[in-house]
């Protein structure tokens, strides 16, 4: 099979599909919790509860998409399925400019994003063998988050040079469907690798047959997402430290910046000194990371911090998959999809949380991040390997 940049060539050619969804989703997002408080007027609470439920929608549908995955031993139909979803779906903030179409599309093309994960991440995981898949997974995710670099600057440059209107704003909305679209073309023409059917059994049954090291990883992860914030509320932390609504979206690239450039060593680490060590780096950077923003002051602070939680996220989103895919050799795409419902679902009552939090005093919502980390980190390592 041939090879681009040491990967599997289908593997590159899925980043590619990832990196324009992402180039068309990002330029949407980074801006969306300044778009939804400062445009159209929603309180931060509104905020945190839309971004809850878009988290869940994100994950609600992984645990069904992974299943039938594995039962049909099909991966291809399924990954479009979810990216046409997606692209159809950002048609919804053409309509009009509410609250309420917001709340609809950020639920809406989440579900679709929920519906692709588990089918591409064995997809991926069948193209790739155990001494490269983290690095596999690792350009991939690159690939991915570099398109949540260029969507960022796209939404900067329009913003700053047609003003932060309401009209700049359904400008952006039309351009982020071209690159949505190509992506989907993209995916028609990677042949799908099948992976032999699984037993018939029904999707319950399906968990229980799971490792013991998958399922204390699965309650680590589900402990841990209790110390999730959205990314909206960093951007606002960003906002209220002194950064202007353009210089928020340049951090929100940053932080994309630090992502693309360490997953694929931190990828490539992981295969040679295992997983596990690179998952506990993992809770120990949130951890600190967490801390830094209580005491954040000055830009500088925001800045370092912002590289931090790309590294953090290169992590979260690569080697969390290729761990779990390590371990489940048989129901990659279930297992995936059962990890990404189990913390999707937390996401909501996480989120709500720091909107509650974050309106008594921001820094409430940080420590209670920290010490939520602190405890993931102990119940993990307190399982031995």
């Amino acid at each position: 099979m041939k090879k681009i940049f040491g990967i599997n060539k289908d593997i590159f050619l899925l980043g590619i599909v990832s990196f324009l969804t992402d180039v068309s989703s990002e330029m949407i997002f980074s801006v969306f919790s300044i778009f939804v408080t400062i445009i159209l007027g929603a309180s931060t609470f509104i905020l945190g509860v839309m971004e809850g439920l878009s988290d869940f929608a994100a994950s609600s549908l992984d645990y069904v998409a992974g299943y039938l995955s594995d039962k049909t031993g099909k991966r291809k139909p399924y990954a479009i399925i979810g990216y046409g979803f997606s692209t159809l779906a950002k048609c919804i903030l053409l309509i009009s400019n509410s609250i309420t179409t917001a709340f609809t599309f950020r639920v809406v093309e989440r579900l679709g994003k929920s519906f692709r994960g588990p089918p591409r991440d064995a997809w991926i995981g069948s193209l790739s063998s155990k001494k490269t898949r983290g690095f596999s997974f690792g350009v991939h995710k690159a690939l991915d988050k570099s398109g949540a670099i260029v969507g960022p600057f796209i939404a900067y440059f329009l913003l700053r040079y047609l003003g932060e209107t309401a009209s700049t704003f359904k400008l952006m909305f039309w351009i982020a469907l071209i690159p949505a679209a190509l992506a989907v073309i993209i995916l028609f023409l990677i042949k799908d690798k099948p992976s032999e059917p699984v037993k018939k059994e029904n999707i319950f049954k399906s968990y229980k047959t799971l490792s013991k090291d998958f399922k204390h990883y699965l309650k680590t992860s589900g402990i841990f997402s209790l110390a999730y914030f959205s990314f909206g509320f960093l951007l606002l932390k960003a906002y209220l430290v002194g950064f202007k609504i353009e210089d928020v979206v340049l951090l929100y690239a940053l932080f994309n910046i630090a992502f693309v450039i360490f997953s694929p060593f931190i990828g490539k680490l992981g295969d040679k000194i295992g997983r596990r060590k690179i998952i506990i780096s993992e809770y120990i950077i949130y951890l600190l990371m967490s801390i830094g923003f209580i005491f954040a002051a000055t830009k500088w602070h925001v800045i370092v911090l912002f590289a931090m939680f790309g590294i953090f996220y290169a992590i979260d989103e690569g080697q969390s998959k290729a761990y779990i895919t390590d371990m489940e050799k048989e129901k990659r795409a279930t297992a995936v999809g059962v990890y990404n419902f189990a913390t999707g679902l937390v996401y909501l009552p996480a989120s709500i949380i720091a909107g509650f939090l974050w309106k008594l005093n921001p820094n409430y919502a940080f420590g209670f991040a920290g010490i939520i980390a602190l405890i993931s980190l102990i119940y993990f390592v307190s399982k031995k390997n």
